[in-house]
């Protein structure tokens, strides 16, 4: 096991960054033995439905944890090993990444963004902002968006004083037209194959489930924006293709993440990337 990486993301995760292992040439590592050595293709299932064979996000972005018990357990073991680098999900962190791949999208940068901090790369930048959006790629030469449902390599705290995001970053992805996510409260689930009884009907299962989620976001210590996007995927996974959750039940989870500081706008973008990613 790489203990420096390892050591590196126990410190990034008791500070609410959710981690993950990289393998050499950035590439994401399976952390289970149907996806070791990529054998899948290198992409969570969540993200790409039928791509992985594994029952459950095990690399990539939504594998991302903060849970030092994860982070050590034997099943990441060997992902640890083999690792070159430790990377980091930004949006469950809260933060956006302007990834700048070159001096001329460094100096772009300099002329229309506002100073925040800054992360120096191999061939650029990394501009750090805190807030939230969704990832883009090639939003302007050499310029990639990176927040919700991607990750980034880790390459150390960087220079400067985090500043909100700014809209001037926010207006680069709105150029890339988006595929249409559906908003809390209007999310259509698909029913069982074959229209069979719902097992989830049952009162006493699904107010076990709900609660069991309310728990964790009103729990949560640190962490909070990767703690609720990972709550919301989990009652999606479990519950969003059966038909059984109502606008009652996903109002509790709101409810639950509003008391944690979450705005409305965190909540909306939290559920819509969590059924994007289950391909809802």
């Amino acid at each position: 096991m790489n203990r420096t990486l390892l050591t590196t993301a126990l410190n990034l995760a008791g500070c609410g960054v959710p981690v993950l292992p990289l393998r050499e040439g950035k590439g994401p590592m399976g952390n289970c033995a149907a996806c070791r050595n990529n054998a899948c293709g290198g992409r969570p299932n969540m993200q790409t439905p039928g791509l992985c064979a594994c029952p459950r996000p095990c690399h990539a972005w939504a594998a991302a944890t903060t849970n030092p018990a994860v982070l050590t357990s034997g099943s990441w073991a060997g992902a640890w090993r083999q690792a070159a680098a430790v990377a980091y999900h930004p949006g469950g962190a809260g933060l956006t990444v302007v990834d700048l791949d070159h001096a001329d999208a460094v100096a772009w940068a300099h002329e229309n963004l506002p100073t925040t901090r800054t992360v120096a790369t191999t061939r650029g930048e990394h501009w750090i902002y805190q807030g939230t959006m969704r990832s883009v790629n090639g939003v302007r030469d050499g310029i990639d968006l990176k927040s919700t449902a991607s990750y980034t390599r880790w390459r150390g705290a960087g220079n400067g004083t985090l500043r909100p995001l700014p809209d001037a970053v926010r207006v680069l992805a709105d150029k890339t037209p988006a595929s249409p996510r559906p908003a809390p409260g209007t999310v259509t689930v698909a029913r069982q194959a074959g229209g069979g009884e719902c097992r989830h009907r049952s009162p006493v299962y699904l107010e076990r489930g709900i609660a069991m989620a309310e728990r964790r976001i009103t729990a949560a210590t640190s962490g909070v924006h990767a703690t609720v996007y990972g709550t919301f995927l989990a009652v999606l996974s479990a519950h969003g293709r059966c038909g059984c959750l109502t606008e009652a039940h996903i109002g509790r989870l709101f409810t639950a993440a509003h008391a944690k500081g979450e705005s409305a706008r965190h909540c909306t973008t939290a559920w819509s990337n969590a059924a994007a990613a289950l391909g809802m």
